[in-house]
């Protein structure tokens, strides 16, 4: 089995990898873009709609809206990611497509709840495509160059999106626009690079782990390989793996446990920031929603991404996503100890440096390693990547609606300094436990970072 995969994992980094990461990446880059924006945006939606901190349902009304659509992705994850067993490729196109819909009919609500119903049909659609974007190319990818390949399509890629909503924002307020069609217009543009890339989702090929491993297709497995890497393989007999889904997951499940409380983690962590740091962190800093969005990707996320990028096939995921938390931990720290000592005397620019540090480490580490699906592919054996594949996303995106709910309530109820301590908390639990519980993948072919060669030769 792992000489038919072999050129696969072997093929260096071509004009394929590169369409097909664009392929991927956009669609990403539309997350990025509809989950931040609803942070960038949210004080003119309030306003719009009449809603103010003395309402008596404020906290309620903007965790579900800032929530809701990462209750739908994790609904959208759980139903595709038990679908893509019937083909990675088959329902490729309609994750971006309900994207797509969400985003544009989100400019023509008339109430709260109608938003928060729209964005959950669109969150759907991207907890679909957090299961279905890594699969894919990580099956297409090889090993060499298959870390840097997924963060950057899943982190980079994620922070373009972010940046461009923010830099949208700053031109219509620019040209004098009213608030209620300023934030109508920033989320329905969500709609945009979606719609894009449905033509080229439909066109990429299937991938030959799922022809081979999971539908037992010799011809396919021969021609994607082909079609890919420009070799013939020989393959006589069926590869089809007939192993029970439960074993794997009994024998496993100690790992696929921990892939999932990290990115749960990380999400209660990451997603109190992309949320309420354009208004709640920004507010208390005196800056604007958006340029404090600008601020933090540019200072902060791309450098980070761009250190993710250099050193995970290297050094690897897991000291990445260690010293990440670790850094996301001793910022937020600093942060808040810096706020809460020096009272109103505080530096705007000092406080911002040391929260903006957290970001740093985030897209550095785990925002690459953990926030980009690596775990749950390059753990997961082709039988139940999917179906794992879906619980870590699932877990991330609870853990982002939970921080949605809760991170609100502590900042209103203990203050600031109380609610940042909590996430430093958090960060540095998850550090201990990637220490722990994860095992290194970097450059291994997924059939032995997942242990599914080792429990083939067992059969």
């Amino acid at each position: 089995m792992k000489d038919i995969f072999k050129p696969l994992e072997e093929k260096k980094f071509s004009f394929f990898h590169i369409k097909s990461l664009i392929t991927t990446g956009m669609g990403v880059f539309t997350d990025g873009y509809d989950l931040s924006s609803i942070g960038i945006v949210l004080l003119l939606v309030l306003s719009d709609f009449g809603i103010t901190t003395k309402s008596p349902d404020y906290v309620t009304i903007t965790a579900a809206i800032s929530g809701s659509a990462l209750a739908g992705a994790a609904l959208g994850a759980i139903i595709f990611g038990l679908l893509s067993n019937m083909g990675r490729k088959k329902f490729y196109g309609l994750d971006v497509g309900l994207m797509t819909v969400g985003a544009l009919l989100q400019a023509f609500v008339t109430d709260p709840t109608q938003l928060i119903i729209v964005r959950f049909l669109l969150g759907i659609g991207v907890g679909a495509d957090y299961v279905l974007s890594p699969m894919i190319m990580a099956e297409h990818a090889n090993a060499k160059d298959r870390g840097k390949t997924i963060a950057l399509g899943f982190g980079l890629f994620w922070g373009f999106g972010a940046t461009l909503a923010a830099i949208i924002n700053l031109l219509l307020q620019a040209l004098g626009l009213p608030g209620s069609l300023i934030w109508r217009i920033v989320l329905a543009a969500g709609a945009i690079p979606s719609a894009s890339v449905i033509y080229l989702r439909r066109k990429i090929p299937e991938t030959a782990r799922f022809l081979g491993r999971i539908k037992g297709d010799q011809e396919g497995v021969k021609n994607v390989i082909r079609e890919v890497t420009g070799q013939e393989v020989n393959l006589n007999s069926s590869i089809r793996d007939n192993r029970g889904a439960f074993d794997y997951i009994k024998a496993n499940w100690a790992i696929f446990l921990s892939a999932c409380l990290l990115w749960f983690l990380f999400d209660i962590v990451a997603y109190s920031g992309i949320l309420f740091g354009p208004n709640l962190i920004a507010s208390s800093l005196g800056i604007k929603p958006a340029i404090f969005q600008l601020l933090i990707e540019g200072a902060f996320t791309i450098p980070g991404g761009i250190v993710a990028l250099s050193l995970i096939d290297r050094v690897g995921r897991k000291p990445l996503q260690v010293v990440g938390f670790v850094v996301m931990a001793l910022s937020l720290m600093s942060f808040a100890f810096y706020k809460s000592s020096a009272g109103a005397s505080f530096s705007p620019a000092i406080a911002f440096f040391l929260y903006g540090l957290q970001n740093l480490g985030s897209q550095a580490g785990p925002g690459s390693v953990s926030a980009s699906g690596i775990l749950g592919v390059e753990l997961a054996p082709t039988k139940v990547r999917g179906f794992i594949q879906s619980l870590t996303v699932a877990s991330g995106r609870i853990g982002a609606t939970l921080t949605s709910f809760v991170f609100p309530s502590l900042f209103h109820e203990f203050g600031e300094s109380f609610a940042v301590y909590f996430l430093a908390a958090i960060s540095a639990v998850a550090a201990v436990l990637t220490f722990v519980a994860i095992p290194e993948t970097k450059r291994k072919s997924l059939e032995e970072s997942s242990r599914e060669s080792l429990m083939a030769s067992e059969v």
